[in-house]
């Protein structure tokens, strides 16, 4: 069995990593700080099973869980914390089991059996990153041909719906997800305002507003060169918002 061990603490990687190395036919194969550096190294080296801390910066255990889940042959997610408030939530991203720290051998054995019996290709709800809970993410996923891409939420300037994709434009460039503008609406409100029925703009990147030659309204955003089209119902809203910017 591959496992991938990831906390924030050295020492509780060290000490993990000396339990997995005391149990036949079990081997870690990758170690990692946070829940960013997780998801990115099991997309590189598709482990059976993660162990994974909750409370890390970056982004925590919960949300990495989460996007692990969304991946075509998703891991087995142990978590091992010294919290027990955050059982409830680590069920609803599709945990394998929730170990509290110290974790000790015949603890760890057992939840590495269990795990071993999990069926995988398990697909979560597309809205689940943010729903545990009322949980927030500070990533979005997407998949792409270059694998799964986080994209940090302070990066994006805005999402913009597109029969069933949204696109997610930051500063890099852009990806496509497959989730709804009404759930990210939801998430993200006090980031993000409505700026027309298939968009969504980023309060921290709005420049102006201006009219175009037709008539039309279009919203300056900060590092885009491209403006983006102000329907007509929220022209009014806006301009009281941007007031207060």
């Amino acid at each position: 069995m591959r496992v991938l061990v990831c906390d924030d603490e050295q020492l509780a990687r060290e000490r993990l990593v000396r339990l997995i190395d005391s149990l036949d036919d079990v081997e870690v194969v990758e170690q990692a700080s946070n829940g960013r550096e997780a998801v990115l190294a099991a997309q590189r080296v598709q482990p059976d099973v993660v162990l994974m801390d909750i409370r890390m910066p970056d982004m925590d255990g919960l949300e990495a869980a989460a996007h692990m889940a969304r991946a075509e042959e998703p891991p087995a997610v142990i978590f091992c914390t010294a919290y027990d408030e955050h059982a409830l939530d680590a069920f609803r991203v599709h945990a394998m089991d929730y170990l509290l720290k110290p974790v000790n051998r015949e603890e760890l054995s057992a939840a590495l059996a269990r795990a071993d019996g999990l069926a995988r290709h398990q697909r979560i709800p597309d809205n689940l990153e943010g729903a545990a809970s009322g949980r927030r993410r500070r990533h979005i996923s997407a998949r792409t041909h270059r694998g799964m891409e986080l994209v940090p939420v302070a990066d994006v300037r805005y999402f913009l719906a597109d029969q069933k994709y949204i696109t997610v434009r930051y500063g890099d460039g852009e990806v496509l997800i497959d989730e709804t503008l009404k759930d990210l609406e939801e998430e993200f409100g006090d980031q993000f305002v409505r700026v027309h029925r298939n968009a969504l703009a980023a309060l921290s990147y709005i420049e102006g507003m201006e009219q175009s030659g037709h008539g039309h309204h279009q919203l300056r955003l900060r590092g885009l060169d491209e403006p983006l089209v102000v329907s007509r119902r929220h022209v009014a809203g806006l301009r009281k918002l941007m007031q207060r910017l």
